[in-house]
């Protein structure tokens, strides 16, 4: 049994990443679970924290602890990743020694309507992510341009063929919590 928490980096009530992210529970094969890590409630990180974390900040690095590997899918604000998800991987890394993304395996995918599909996000994340020790998917890269009604509401895909990338996204980053998980020896 493998667990994938997932990250969505927009709090948006209509994001279309949170479809995309819905869209991945259900494309997963047997024995993988997707599991939401939410991040909305985290307050905003401080140094001032460090030495007594909030509840939610403690529930988040928990939440990132417990699972196998962690997808993060996230839309591209102002050609980079939203505030809210760099607050949350600041968390995640509080106070210092503390890092939970430290050889987590970790994979980077984002929609957005535009062709480029959050590519600038993605490669500002995965340089963020490296910093942290968080071993990155590099292939396939994740680039989804969503059109209308590709996602649906509950994560139906409405086209075959990204139906078909997701698997196998999902497939390539599963293989590589695996090789994590053995060289661990869990």
């Amino acid at each position: 049994m493998t667990t994938i928490g997932y990250i969505v980096g927009s709090i948006s009530s209509t994001s279309i990443n949170r479809r995309l992210a819905r869209a991945f529970e259900r494309v997963a094969p047997d024995g993988v679970t997707l599991v939401e890590i939410p991040i909305g409630d985290l307050p905003h990180y401080s140094p001032d924290h460090d030495s007594d974390l909030p509840a939610a900040a403690r529930a988040f690095k928990q939440a990132v602890s417990d699972v196998d590997g962690v997808l993060i899918v996230t839309p591209e604000y102002s050609r980079s990743i939203p505030g809210v998800l760099k607050n949350a991987l600041d968390w995640a890394v509080r106070p210092y020694g503390a890092n939970v993304f430290g050889g987590k395996p970790t994979a980077v995918v984002g929609t957005s309507p535009g062709g480029t599909g959050a590519a600038l996000a993605q490669q500002h994340l995965k340089t963020i992510l490296s910093h942290l020790d968080a071993p990155t998917l590099g292939q396939p890269e994740g680039f989804i341009q969503s059109t209308p009604d590709l996602f649906t509401e509950d994560g139906q895909v409405t086209d075959p063929r990204t139906a078909a990338f997701l698997r196998g996204y999902l497939d390539a980053f599963v293989a590589l919590v695996e090789r994590y998980r053995v060289r661990v020896g869990v």
